[in-house]
C-alpha cells in the first residue's frame, strides 16, 4: 500500500493529473475536458468497459457515464461533498508543509477506508459462496 500512496502523491500536481487523460473521450466542445477534469482533482482510470472512468486522486471517488455538458467540479462536489481537495481555499503549491501533511493524512485515511470497504465486500461475497456450499452439502446428506 505504501508504494500506491507514494505513486498517487504526484497527483497533487495538476499537470500529473492532466497527463492521465491521454485517451479521454471528451475533448472538443465539451465542458468535461481533460483540463477541467484535472482541475477538479480527477485522474483518468479507464477500464475495458468504461473508457470514461475518472477517479479523484484524493477521495478516491470514481465517476463514469460522463456527458459532454457535465461540469467536473460540480459533479465532484455533488458525489463527494466532503473531499478535502476540492474544499481547498488555495492552490496546492501555496500550502505550508503543515497544511500539506494534514491534507495528505486525510488522503491516506480515504484510501484506507476504500481498501477496507473493498475487503469487507470481498469477504462477504466469499462468505455467501461458502455458506451456499455448506448448505448444499448438508442438504445432500439429509
Amino acid at each position: 500500500m505504501e508504494v500506491f500512496l507514494q505513486q498517487h502523491r504526484k497527483y497533487y500536481y495538476y499537470q500529473e493529473r492532466l497527463d492521465t487523460f491521454k485517451n479521454w473521450p471528451f475533448t472538443n466542445d465539451c465542458v468535461c475536458t481533460p483540463e477541467n477534469m484535472a482541475a477538479a482533482g480527477f485522474i483518468h482510470t479507464p477500464s475495458e468497459n468504461g473508457p470514461d472512468v475518472a477517479q479523484c486522486f484524493f477521495c478516491y471517488k470514481e465517476l463514469e457515464g460522463w456527458e459532454p455538458q457535465d461540469e467536473p467540479l460540480v459533479e465532484h462536489q455533488s458525489h463527494s461533498s466532503k473531499c478535502a481537495f476540492i474544499l481547498l481555499k488555495k492552490k496546492f503549491e501555496e500550502l505550508t508543509t503543515e497544511e500539506f501533511l494534514k491534507l495528505d493524512k486525510e488522503r491516506v485515511k480515504n484510501i484506507m477506508k476504500k481498501q477496507v470497504s473493498e475487503r469487507i465486500q470481498s469477504f462477504e461475497q466469499e462468505a455467501k459462496v461458502t455458506r451456499s456450499t455448506i448448505e448444499d452439502f448438508v442438504a445432500k446428506d439429509c
